[in-house]
Formats: structure tokens, sequence, C-alpha cells
């Protein structure tokens, strides 16, 4: 970011903020969808450690705006949920060139393939599994009708229907046949189940998209894709394969699947239907291999060329494969 969107940025957060000078700013890692810059500040004095958070070059279709990611954290912070305080928002693009909004940065180790190779990150891997299942049952709390949600459309079919839809559809606009991909669609669409609770679905709760400390969770990220949805996708999603890291726990590689369950229900009052959770794995695989093609698209189509972005491409295979070995394992 260059000294004249710096300085326009300072003017802007001191009028919010009172007397605000930025000591140091730089572009954080991670973010292959959102970019994410530390902000080092002093309020009256007092120093802050901040993150702004704004757009990428190149964003997913599917993304949420700053804007309701804002208000997604501000939702998921007073239901008690761990993320980081958001701050303040700004939608005037002549600021810094693109929307954004500030939030409180915290401390922790984020990186999937440090988490599940730690065995004392979160107070070690039975307690992390159980803080991530008290987690996830403080976000399924909040639920429609929500007035400071009302850009997340309520689903008009069962979320599972709409699911198997909404993949099919993605893949027809696609390049390139996905033939494993459709052959997983379908499994899906003959054992999709009916309609239950509708809950605000954080739709990327994975490890490496958590940051804890040897104390236990210390914030959950990435709100860009939450959604009213069936509370067993976001647990889906974290159980599944591909989020594992190659970690030994079938909780995001983290630990077992009991003790998350067992923390989750206790939270929640909702009883966990395994044979749903499994079903949101599979397609947990065959979503991600559809964003996964988007990210190599940024890359292909020239818009944003990026090693990253281009390597995301060939995992998909992978998780086709993945997709067939649970296909076999769980007929239709």
């Amino acid at each position: 970011m260059d000294e004249t969107r710096r300085a326009s940025l300072a003017a802007w957060l001191g009028a919010r903020a009172g007397s605000v000078a930025i000591r140091d700013m730089a572009l954080m890692s991670g973010g292959a969808i959102q970019q994410n810059w530390k902000l080092d500040v002093t309020v009256g004095g007092t120093p802050q450690a901040w993150v702004l958070r704004t757009d990428a070059p190149a964003t997913l279709s599917v993304s949420r705006s700053r804007a309701e990611e804002f208000h997604l954290l501000k939702a998921a912070h007073e239901a008690g949920a761990t993320v980081p305080e958001p701050l303040f928002l700004c939608t005037d693009e002549s600021v810094v060139g693109k929307p954004f909004f500030i939030m409180r940065r915290v401390a922790g180790i984020a990186a999937g393939h440090r988490v599940v190779k730690s065995e004392t990150l979160g107070g070690g891997r039975v307690a992390l599994v159980t803080a991530l299942g008290r987690e996830l049952a403080r976000i399924h709390a909040i639920r429609p009708p929500r007035p400071d949600l009302a850009f997340l459309a309520l689903p008009d079919r069962p979320p599972c229907t709409r699911f198997v839809a909404a993949m099919r559809a993605h893949l027809d606009r696609g390049r390139l046949p996905r033939p494993m991909l459709e052959w997983g669609l379908r499994h899906l669409e003959r054992s999709a189940a009916p309609a239950g609770d509708i809950v605000l679905c954080h739709n990327d709760f994975r490890t490496g998209n958590y940051m804890a400390d040897d104390t236990g969770i210390t914030g959950i990220l990435d709100w860009e894709f939450a959604a009213w949805g069936d509370p067993h996708e976001d647990l889906g999603w974290l159980c599944a394969r591909c989020w594992r890291f190659g970690g030994p726990g079938e909780v995001g590689g983290v630990g077992p699947r009991a003790p998350f369950y067992a923390a989750y229900e206790a939270a929640s009052g909702r009883k966990i239907d395994p044979a749903k959770v499994r079903w949101w794995e599979i397609a947990a695989a065959i979503r991600w291999a559809v964003v996964a093609i988007d990210q190599a698209e940024r890359h292909v189509s020239g818009r944003e060329p990026s090693l990253e972005l281009a390597l995301t491409g060939h995992i998909v295979p992978e998780l086709e494969l993945d997709v067939m070995r649970a296909t076999l394992e769980q007929p239709a």
C-alpha cells in the first residue's frame, strides 16, 4: 500500500478512533482469497494490534463482501464465539482503493500443517476438538430471522438439494468435464436428507481457519462464505479428509470425533446425525474441488498470475479420488 493510501487510511481511522498513528503496516501471509494487512498503530498514544481485511485483486463470486463479512463477524462476536473483535467498516473505496474493515489482531498458530502435528496446541488434541465443538455450537445458536444479517438469503429448498443443484450448475459452466465430481453429486442426490434445523453456518470452519495457542482457541477466522444452512454442513466440512492436513485425527486432523461430538451436543442441545455428517464430508470434497478449480482459473485467466493459485488446481484429482472412495464406502 503506497504512502498516499496509507496517509488516507490514517486520516480515516483518526476520524473514528481519535488520534491514530500507523507505526507499521505489512501484507500478511495466507489469505488466498482476500488480503489481510497487519496494522501496528497507536491510538491516543496506546499501542494497538489490528488487521485490515480487504479484497484481493481477483475474488471468488461466492465470497461475501467485506461489509457482509464484517456484520457476520459482529454477530458471531455478540453470540460469544471466539472471533477477532470487529472494530470499523469502510465501504468508501476512495480511502484505500477498495472496501475494508478493521479487526483486532489475535495471537496464535493457524497453519494447518503445524496445528495437526502439535500435541500441546489448544491444551492437547482432546481439549482442542472439545473447544472446536463448543465454538461451532455458539455459531449455530445464531438463527434466522436476523435483521442485521438480512443479506443472507433463506434457503428456498432443503440444504442438501440446494447444494447438489449449485455444484452441478457450477460444473456445467466449467471449461472441462469433471465426471468423477458428477458421479459424487449423483450419489449425494440419491441419498439427500430432508431439511432440518436452519442455522448460521460458517461454511469454512476447518483447521487453517482458526488460531490457537497452548491455552485454547484464540480466534475463528474467514467468514466470507457464511450462510444459513444445515448445521451438519459445518460438521462435515471440519471432519472431511481433505481438511486433515495429513494429521491423525478425524476432526480436522487434530483429534477424535467422540469428544468433539459430545461437546457440540452439550453446548447446542442438538443431537448429531453421523450419517448426515458423512454425507456432508463427501459434499466437502466436491465443494473444495470446485473452489480449487475456480482458484486455478484466476491464474489461468491471467487476472491474477500466482504460483499458489496455479498449484491449487492440482489438488483436484486427489479430491476426485476422495469422492470415489467415499461413495464406494457409503452406498446410496
